[in-house]
């Protein structure tokens, strides 16, 4: 049973790494059709943004490591809701309807994420899916604010999409570590670390 469930997480993490690896691929190709205006919009600067904040990259990265700590069906419901919901955070921005505190809910998402993964919190599925929701829409706002001065806004939506599941999955890749006692305390110590950049954008 040992040697299946080995085999099978083999498997996993290969299929992931293969993910990952093509969406590497893909980027040049696409960056180059879309970008028109270099970072200051289009694919470019789309993509980059989530990548350059890292209240943005420890935050999503944790959606994938809760999700992959909580298992099945938490470990594709989340990181598929997250970017849903942005994108109506997103439209927020773009049309201009205002949200208080947004920095604020993208530093306290880091923190409340990350203290789920440090102190093993499993809550329901459709608790874990609001909580995720809620604090995707300050992201997806700050997404979205920028979207009408991009060169491309369809690129750059694109771009920070991409962005947003590349980390997701990175989040998972390194979550499906929980299946072995070393790589359960290492995920739960990387719920403590995000929690602690959350607490430091936070304060800053």
């Amino acid at each position: 049973m040992a040697k299946y469930v080995a085999n099978v997480t083999e498997c996993t993490l290969q299929q992931l790494t293969q993910i990952s690896l093509g969406f590497f691929l893909l980027i040049p190709a696409v960056a180059f059709a879309h970008v028109g205006g270099g970072l200051s919009g289009g694919f470019t600067s789309g993509f980059m943004h989530p990548i350059l904040g890292w209240d943005h990259v420890v935050a999503m990265v944790a959606v994938g490591l809760w999700g992959a700590f909580l298992g099945r069906p938490a470990i594709w419901v989340l990181p598929v809701a997250f970017p849903l919901v942005m994108a109506i955070g997103g439209a927020f921005g773009v049309v201009g309807v205002p949200i208080p505190a947004v920095e604020i809910g993208i530093a306290s998402s880091a923190i409340v994420l990350g203290l789920m993964v440090a102190l093993a919190v499993k809550p329901p599925i459709w608790m874990a899916a609001i909580i995720v929701s809620v604090f995707a829409v300050f992201h997806g706002h700050a997404h979205g604010t920028e979207l009408p001065d991009a060169a491309n806004p369809f690129a750059y939506s694109i771009g920070f999409v991409l962005a947003t599941g590349m980390l997701h999955i990175s989040g998972i890749t390194f979550g499906l570590l929980v299946r072995w006692p070393a790589g359960y305390w290492a995920v739960r110590s990387a719920g403590v670390l995000i929690a602690m950049v959350g607490g430091y954008f936070l304060l800053a």
